[in-house]
């Protein structure tokens, strides 16, 4: 038996590189209790990764000349004070490190897309666990990117509560936007209008990510071809492929940063 013969179709290789290393198998659409530990540990990666980036930059400023990394984190902070300055009208003290934070953690999260394919699949296979899934994009993981939206909407409730007081934020789910007589229908219009903002916030990230993995996997197995048109269209697709995803990756991380100062900017303002 050949080689070849042991080979994965394409479907079977795309279900493989799709699949997550979880605490158990996933049987049903909706289930609370799996967890997704690559997911987690990259996602925690990111995060801290960012954080060691930030702080190297912090101590090493000069205020002199700057170098080219600090240059560029300078452009990036300045960036987001501008964005914060334009649309969050109060106090920025937590929340211009908040989107400066959530910028560089999703553009790290995102960046790991640009990692090849079968790099982790391929290191699974030296130590003898080539069966065991592996998903290196947390951003490519619903549960991650939801994850992060239910941070934001749980900091939109707190700042409603904080700007506007218990009782004026409830008032406000009440009464807006059609007043109290309809309180009701504001009511449930609000409900929905939360809902929409975090689902939104988190399917927005994932299906862009998502779809840019599933691209890149089509991309290798166009590779895998024996023709020369393969290993051609390969190389081709994917090096225009991957100089195109460096904008999705950047603009992504920018919109979901933009997205959480414009709905924590909301929750400054009263109906």
């Amino acid at each position: 038996m050949t080689a070849a013969d042991h080979a994965p179709t394409a479907s079977e290789y795309i279900v493989h590189h799709l699949g997550h290393f979880s605490s158990q198998h996933q049987s049903k659409i909706v289930d609370f209790s799996i967890v997704n530990m690559d997911t987690i540990f990259w996602s925690v990666f990111c995060g801290v990764l960012g954080c060691l980036l930030m702080y190297l930059a912090a101590r090493k400023a000069t205020s002199g000349v700057p170098g080219r990394f600090q240059a560029f984190v300078e452009m990036v902070v300045e960036m987001v004070e501008d964005q914060s300055k334009a649309i969050v009208h109060g106090d920025r003290t937590f929340i211009a490190p908040l989107a400066l934070t959530v910028f560089v953690w999703v553009a790290l999260m995102n960046s790991l897309d640009f990692l090849p394919v079968d790099l982790v699949s391929g290191a699974m296979r030296l130590f003898g666990m080539e069966e065991i899934h592996h998903r290196i994009v947390p951003t490519a993981d619903l549960n991650g990117t939801l994850g992060i939206a239910l941070g934001v909407l749980a900091l939109m409730l707190y700042y409603s509560v904080k700007i506007k007081g218990a009782g004026g934020f409830v008032h406000e789910l009440f009464a807006a936007p059609f007043g109290i007589w309809l309180a009701p229908f504001n009511l449930l219009l609000n409900i929905i209008e939360f809902a929409a903002k975090t689902v939104s916030l988190g399917m927005r990230l994932f299906g862009n990510m998502y779809a840019g993995e599933l691209l890149f996997l089509l991309i290798a197995l166009l590779g895998s071809a024996a023709t020369a048109f393969g290993f051609v269209g390969h190389v081709i697709a994917g090096s225009i492929w991957a100089i195109f995803h460096i904008l999705i990756v950047l603009l992504q991380a920018f919109i979901f940063m933009m997205l959480t100062l414009v709905y924590l900017g909301q929750a400054h303002e009263a109906h």
